[in-house]
């Protein structure tokens, strides 16, 4: 497992490249980010060539799969978000599924959703890039959005039944929503792409709250995943002090290697 730490959270009151430039200095070899539509690629592009930083990690827009009516929309934006990654040497797309339609069966918004996956699949197999559907939590941050539990989101990707399509296995998402965290984990791996942490509650540090991430941790590395852990966090501390401190937390566990 490698960890990519997300400028527009932790950096979020900073500069994007300074951001990048810390977070390798401090030791970390990934990145991610939200929205590539409203930044200089270009920049950031040769900014991770310059410093090796992998890009582990973007989004797609933000346009709903519960609404067949909008499928193609959202396959023309996922097929600009698929030139933007391969511009950025970037393997993993992520995306939302949308609103819940409040006048609509979930039935069959479910349906909606397995269905637009489908047909995104021949492009990510042609670019050979994974897409990861996000659940989020619906108590907190995120009212009214429609995929709040893993166990659909697992479902989901079963029906879809691509290997360029799986879940972003939000923990501190699911830990508001559901908990049960490790056994998630362990029992739907095959399904899980990449993941997200933060401490709950307040997305702060992953050393903050409720969760002992160090035993999550090590519950991942047991299954062998060998992706990405989006350090997706508000820091309460100075962003390079609150990674410097995560840092040093998993070296003394032993949970990461030369490529963090």
């Amino acid at each position: 497992m490698i960890f990519a730490v997300n400028i527009e959270s932790v950096y979020s009151t900073q500069d994007f490249i300074k951001g990048m430039e810390e977070a390798k200095q401090i030791g970390f070899h990934a990145i991610e980010f939200w929205s590539w539509w409203d930044k200089n690629l270009h920049e950031i592009y040769v900014a991770s060539q310059r410093l090796q930083l992998t890009i582990a990690g973007i989004v797609t827009k933000f346009i709903s799969l519960t609404d067949p009516s909008q499928r193609q929309e959202y396959i023309d934006g996922l097929r600009q978000t698929i030139e933007v990654a391969k511009r950025l040497e970037c393997k993993t797309i992520i995306s939302q599924v949308g609103q819940e339609i409040p006048t609509v069966p979930r039935r069959e918004q479910h349906r909606s959703i397995v269905e637009g996956l489908k047909a995104c699949v021949p492009f990510l197999e042609e670019a050979g890039i994974m897409l990861v559907i996000e659940p989020l939590n619906t108590l907190v941050d995120h009212e009214g959005y429609y995929l709040d539990s893993a166990k659909e989101g697992f479902e989901i990707i079963d029906e879809v039944n691509s290997p360029y399509v799986k879940v972003l296995y939000d923990i501190y998402h699911m830990q508001i929503m559901e908990g049960n965290i490790i056994s998630t984990i362990t029992n739907h791996i095959d399904n899980i792409g990449y993941f997200h942490i933060a401490g709950v509650p307040g997305r702060h540090e992953p050393y903050t709250g409720e969760l002992y991430y160090i035993n999550i941790f090590k519950a991942i590395k047991e299954t062998g995943f060998n992706g990405y852990i989006g350090l997706e966090y508000f820091p309460l501390e100075n962003p390079k002090l609150s990674l410097t401190r995560f840092l040093e937390w998993v070296k003394t566990e032993g949970l990461v290697s030369s490529n963090i």
